[in-house]
């Protein structure tokens, strides 16, 4: 049975409240334990995201561009592994998984990448570090 964990400040950390079962909705059977976090542990989570977003907010549009298409890369070469959990979770059938869903991801994750390079108007010009 697989325990799912919260990753805060890039840290799987379980919960300490407590854990939802996971319900093959194909088999009615439990497949694992997903954590109920407390309200502790949602404040940890925000304060890390809003520590992440104070540099990440000065990061430059070649810098945004570079993390969607590391991230749409990665998708892609899990996609398999993405699938089967996908399935497994929803009950969706695994054979379209990759094709109906995964791979569209893939392409806006690259397409939003793109659109990181073309700013419009008063931003266009700001691609120096300090100044988007």
């Amino acid at each position: 049975m697989k325990t799912l964990s919260n990753v805060v400040d890039g840290v799987s950390t379980p919960s300490t409240g407590r854990l939802l079962e996971l319900v093959s909705p194909v088999t009615g059977e439990v497949y694992g334990q997903a954590p109920c976090s407390t309200e502790e542990e949602v404040d940890a989570a925000f304060a890390a995201a809003s520590r992440a977003f104070a540099s990440w907010r000065l990061t430059t549009p070649a810098q945004r561009q570079l993390a969607l298409f590391r991230l749409a890369d990665a998708l892609a070469d899990h996609a398999e592994e993405f699938a089967d959990l996908e399935s497994e979770d929803t009950g969706k059938p695994r054979a379209t998984l990759v094709a109906d869903e995964i791979d569209q991801s893939v392409d806006q994750l690259r397409f939003f990448a793109g659109a990181a390079r073309d700013l419009d108007g008063r931003a266009a010009a700001e691609y120096a570090e300090g100044f988007t």
